[in-house]
């Protein structure tokens, strides 16, 4: 099979962390999502992988470059243009990118799969592939069951008994959902799938092409196996599915680092004195960071790489993205910080800069003079307290 990967959306949902990295490079404990997405494929013997992209499309297109090094061949299909000197994406949707490319090229020859670049699988696609063929399908969805209250985020989906789809609803109210079966964001499909998308404009998978491959009677299937799907949809998809890697609450995750204690896991060159710390696991800390004597911290955390934690900070159930500097003056509780935002676990987020805070959390890279002002500040303070 050939492989599809969506990239091109804005990530809406998880801004602000968006607003500098597309969706797929979200990393999911330091591995961005896409990645994974792209070994997962490999390893089922998917070679030729064509990437849309859009927003943010230099970020992926670097990373990723033509795929060598992930063992693949990768290509890519930018929806946008030039206005000026400057780049402007202009997604056409999920299916408008697939007719995009097979207008281009004829690429898709055979049964392929698409995959949306926001999630973690073990999908067995082998699978998957016997289904959607002993059905002679035109398209296949892989579907998953989700709790009733969770189904206005995904297409819901409503099947007969051998797996025929009869109702596909996008994204519908809990109240009106016709079933607790969502849509993964995983497809099987045949090239004649093509006949039903129109060209040169955009066009949705779930809200356009599927209610109307159910309207024509065409054949159009959804299995459901079990397999492991960790949806990065919005922030508080990112805060537990974060957390649930660490808990080990996903079998299979690869861990990145190596245990320097029971449940504390490292890269290279951190500097921390076990002894001399208050860390309770689980937690996870970047190479080349340094937690100082007498900080604290409480998992689920993770702390990025080149991360100053000063002695005095307080971590708890926090993630901290890289070069990050947290002054001994700071107590954190359920944050995640990313760039210039303190984010909750709920999605509510705040500029640091704006808020005026940047003595309590900055960037690591401002040197070590700030790093002592700040120390010295807390000194101060703390003997302050003792008078």
């Amino acid at each position: 099979m050939k492989a599809m990967i969506l990239a091109a959306g804005k990530g809406t949902r998880v801004r602000p962390i968006t607003n500098t990295i597309p969706k797929p490079m979200i990393p999911l404990l330091r591995k961005p999502l896409m990645e994974s997405i792209v070994e997962h494929l490999r390893l089922h013997g998917i070679r030729e992988i064509m990437v849309n992209t859009s927003w943010l499309a230099s970020v992926i297109e670097r990373y990723f470059g033509d795929g060598q090094q992930f063992g693949v061949d990768l290509g890519y299909s930018f929806e946008g243009r030039m206005e000026g000197d400057e780049i402007v994406g202009e997604a056409l949707g999920s299916a408008g990118g697939m007719k995009k490319i097979q207008d281009f090229s004829g690429f898709f020859d055979e049964t392929f799969i698409v995959v949306c670049g926001d999630a973690w699988i073990d999908l067995d696609i082998g699978k998957v592939y016997e289904f959607h063929k002993s059905r002679k399908a035109v398209a296949t969805i892989v579907l998953k069951e989700v709790p009733h209250e969770e189904t206005y985020k995904y297409g819901v989906v409503a099947t007969d008994d051998d797996g025929r789809i009869r109702q596909f609803q996008e994204k519908p109210k809990p109240e009106d959902a016709v079933s607790n079966t969502i849509n993964t964001g995983i497809y099987l499909f045949e090239p004649e799938v093509f006949d039903y998308i129109p060209s040169g404009k955009e066009y949705d998978i779930g809200g356009q092409l599927f209610p109307d491959l159910v309207a024509r009677g065409l054949p159009f299937y959804g299995v459901n196996i079990p397999f492991q799907w960790v949806d990065i949809g919005s922030l508080p998809d990112l805060w537990d599915g974060t957390r649930d890697v660490l808990e080990g609450r996903i079998p299979g995750y690869p861990l990145p680092g190596k245990e320097i204690a029971p449940g504390i896991r490292a890269g290279i060159n951190v500097r921390i004195n076990l002894d001399k710390v208050q860390i309770t696991p689980p937690v996870f800390i970047g190479s080349s960071s340094e937690i100082q004597d007498g900080a604290i911290i409480e998992g689920p955390t993770q702390i990025g790489a080149n991360c100053v934690v000063e002695s005095g900070a307080e971590l708890r159930q926090c993630i901290i993205d890289d070069y990050t500097r947290v002054s001994g003056m700071t107590s954190l509780e359920n944050k995640i910080l990313f760039g210039d935002h303190c984010i909750t676990p709920e999605g509510e987020a705040f500029d640091i800069k704006e808020m005026d805070i940047g003595f309590a959390v900055d960037d690591a890279r401002k040197g070590l003079e700030m790093s002592e002002i700040h120390k010295l500040i807390f000194d101060l303070a703390e003997q302050a307290g003792r008078r």
